[in-house]
């Protein structure tokens, strides 16, 4: 389902004006806003349910509006010209996507393909009228100015990985990254990535196969386990040790 299609569905769409303070507080950006500030967003926002594998916007749409990940997660792919799709990037709650397409072009596209997950709930935010609310809210504008700066920060630090580290290297910091992002409950046991093996494979950049092993020699040693289309972190501490072991 596109966007657009999303936007006019009735029975997928809530419009939230006046109420839910503490929702939108549960989103980074939002969560240290000032009540004057939160209030021009919750005069604006749009509450969108989502069941798992449905798409929210394409990278072949001329982009609408900002998305925040209220509960489940998102996964962000982008398409070689055979098809073949990558996952840039994985969102969880509280995370924001689509962020590039402020201040661009108004025929500027999405710069990914997103995709539920798990079932969640998404808030949206008109394109326009959120770069009128960034000018005439400079405590907002910063908020989004750092929440983008962190989010450049990482995804630098995620190519330096693809480039520079060995598959089992690359896989387990890939782990631990994910981990820390769904480790919601700050837990050290039972963490699952909603993630199948080919899908982890995208995000380190490398075969199904070459996974596989290193995800082989982590469940010998207890700290993983595959199941329904998961990953799951049996034992956080042992695996954030792993790198600093010879290997």
């Amino acid at each position: 389902m596109s966007e657009s299609e999303c936007l006019k569905d009735l029975h997928l769409s809530v419009y939230q004006e006046g109420k839910h303070v503490d929702l939108l507080r549960k989103i980074v950006i939002f969560k240290d806003l000032s009540p004057k500030s939160l209030q021009v967003i919750e005069k604006r926002i749009q509450t969108f349910t989502f069941k798992k594998g449905t798409r929210i916007i394409s990278e072949d749409e001329i982009a609408r509006g900002v998305y925040f990940v209220r509960l489940g997660a998102v996964k962000l792919t982008k398409q070689d010209e055979n098809g073949n799709e990558i996952i840039v990037c994985v969102k969880q709650k509280g995370d924001v996507f689509a962020e590039a397409g402020l201040f661009t072009q108004k025929t500027a596209k999405y710069p990914a393909t997103a995709t539920m997950l798990q079932d969640g709930e998404i808030l949206f935010l008109d394109k326009l009228e959120l770069e009128r609310d960034l000018y005439n809210e400079p405590e907002l504008a910063m908020q989004m100015i750092r929440y983008m700066s962190d989010s450049l920060r990482e995804m630098t630090s995620q190519l330096r990985d693809v480039a520079l580290l060995d598959v089992y290297a690359k896989t387990v910091k890939t782990l631990e990254r994910l981990g820390e992002k769904f480790n919601t409950d700050r837990g050290r046991w039972d963490i699952e990535i909603p993630l199948t093996v080919q899908e982890f494979a995208t995000v380190v950049g490398t075969t199904r196969e070459s996974v596989s092993r290193v995800f082989s020699k982590l469940k010998k040693e207890g700290l993983i386990d595959l199941k329904s289309r998961k990953i799951v972190i049996l034992d956080w501490c042992g695996l954030c040790t792993l790198l600093h072991r010879d290997y």
